[in-house]
């Protein structure tokens, strides 16, 4: 491999990709650098940061909670929630408070029905669900999260239950983990200087159950949580390159007392390592 020298074309590359990468995972903070491309339209940019407010946890914002969330004037979030209002997007409520409305539901169930890989996913995901008796999921990555994209539950009822549109933390999920064992190394170093600055007292133990995940993918192909995300919930991930989609993670896992470190290393592990080979041979 050839080595790349300060100043060279190579190295220029490679700062542009990482800034136009750093600017998809933390685009509020990056947004005075974006304004520079005459081609980016600030407030669009502004608007859908205000949507990407509203979590479940938080459905109900006001004015001041999305300027406190985005750091924008109120003045700015006040004209930006009108807009959003009259468009559909977002719903007032009393107290000056808005929701989510229905239009939000359009992007996403046009997204999630314009994934072809599902549809040869799905089946084999079902099979190694009932097989193993436990939630096997389909996710992509998100700034700092990874988003399920696809669902499928085991028959067992003590199944923990998980929905489309659920996010897991990249650093702690075995989802989050195998996609970032298997993106390119640069794009890599960017989220974890992301989650250093996040969890600047908890990075040091962060840092060591990414490298042991890394050693894992490295010697097994796949990546383990074991109640790094929930409590006494264990899980295991393997990525996928797709063409068209990047990284993608395949994860199964479910209580402990049903899911033990020894079934995932020994059954689980093997068995979605073969999953994914199969689904990456019927798509390619």
């Amino acid at each position: 491999m050839t080595a790349i020298r300060p100043g060279s074309e190579d190295t220029v590359n490679k700062k542009d990709s990482q800034s136009d990468f750093q600017i998809v995972v933390d685009p509020i903070h990056a947004m005075e650098e974006q304004e520079k491309d005459r081609q980016f339209v600030t407030s669009l940019a502004r608007g859908l940061e205000l949507l990407r407010c509203f979590t479940p946890r938080d459905s109900m914002l006001s004015n001041l909670d999305l300027a406190r969330k985005t750091g924008l004037p109120r003045p700015t979030v006040s004209r930006l929630t009108h807009t959003l209002a009259r468009l559909g997007y977002l719903r007032p409520l009393p107290r000056g408070k808005y929701q989510l409305d229905v239009g939000v539901m359009s992007f996403g169930y046009s997204m999630i029905s314009n994934l072809p890989i599902r549809s040869v996913a799905q089946p084999l995901m079902v099979n190694l669900a009932d097989e193993v008796g436990a939630t096997v999921a389909m996710s992509a990555r998100d700034r700092l999260d990874m988003v399920y994209l696809d669902v499928v539950q085991s028959a067992l009822r003590s199944t923990i239950r998980r929905q489309i549109g659920t996010r897991l933390p990249i650093h702690q999920s075995s989802a989050g983990r195998a996609c970032l064992a298997a993106m390119p190394r640069e794009e890599a170093e960017v989220i974890m200087e992301h989650l250093q600055q996040s969890h600047p007292v908890e990075w040091p133990d962060i840092r060591r159950a990414l490298d042991g995940a890394f050693k894992e993918y490295a010697e097994y192909g796949y990546c383990l949580s074991m109640g790094d995300w929930q409590k006494k919930v264990n899980a295991v991930a393997v990525p996928m390159n797709h063409p068209l989609l990047g990284v993608l993670a395949f994860n199964c896992g479910g209580p402990e007392f049903q899911v033990s470190r020894e079934k995932l290393e020994d059954f689980i592990g093997p068995r979605l390592v073969q999953m994914v080979n199969d689904i990456n041979t019927q798509i390619s």
